[in-house]
C-alpha cells in the first residue's frame, strides 16, 4: 500500500490531503490546512508552513507526494507569495527524500474528473465519492490537496522527480 500525500500551496492557507493507495482503491487517511496570518510577517509565516508541513509528514510518513503548481491568470505579484509558500514546501519534501510530482491544476481536474475545465465543485465531488466520504472534505484547500494527491497517484510514473540524496 502507498501513503501520498497531495499539497495546495499558499501562504494564507496550505491545504495538505494524505491517501492511501493499494493498486485498486483508494483510502482516506486525513487532511488540514496550515493557516498563516499577515501579522506574522513573511519570516514567521514561511517558517510556520515549512514546520507544518514537516510535522504532517512526519507524522503520516508520505511514500510519495505531489504538489500543484502556481496558476495565475492575471496578476503575477498575486502569486510571488504563494510561490514563497510553494518553495518552502518542496525543501521539507526534498529533505525528507519524498519523491514528488507537479501538476497544473488542469491535470488535477484531469486525473479526477476526466476533464481539464471541470468546475472546482465538481472536483471536489468526485474527489469525496472516490474516497469514501460521506461530505466533501473541507476547507476547500484540504479537498484540492486530496484531489492532489489523487492525480499524483494517478500520474506519478510519469511525473515524479527524484530528490538529490
Amino acid at each position: 500500500m502507498t501513503t501520498l500525500i497531495g499539497i495546495d500551496p499558499g501562504l494564507a492557507a496550505t491545504g495538505w490531503g494524505v491517501v492511501r493507495f493499494d493498486g485498486t482503491r483508494f483510502r482516506h487517511v486525513a487532511h488540514g490546512v496550515l493557516s498563516t496570518g499577515p501579522e506574522l510577517g513573511l519570516p514567521n509565516r514561511l517558517r510556520a508552513i515549512y514546520e507544518g508541513i514537516l510535522a504532517v509528514l512526519e507524522e503520516y510518513k508520505p511514500d510519495e507526494a505531489g504538489v500543484e503548481e502556481l496558476y495565475f491568470a492575471r496578476n503575477v505579484a498575486s502569486a510571488i507569495p504563494v510561490a514563497h509558500a510553494r518553495g518552502v514546501v518542496v525543501l521539507a519534501l526534498g529533505q525528507r527524500g519524498i519523491p514528488t510530482g507537479f501538476y497544473q491544476p488542469q491535470q488535477v481536474k484531469q486525473a479526477v474528473i476526466g476533464r481539464g475545465r471541470a468546475e472546482k465543485g465538481q472536483v471536489q465531488r468526485l474527489v469525496a465519492v472516490l474516497l469514501g466520504l460521506e461530505e466533501i472534505p473541507s476547507p476547500d484547500h484540504a479537498a484540492d490537496a486530496l484531489a492532489v494527491a489523487v492525480c499524483h497517484c494517478q500520474r506519478s510514473r510519469l511525473d515524479v522527480q527524484q530528490p538529490v540524496r
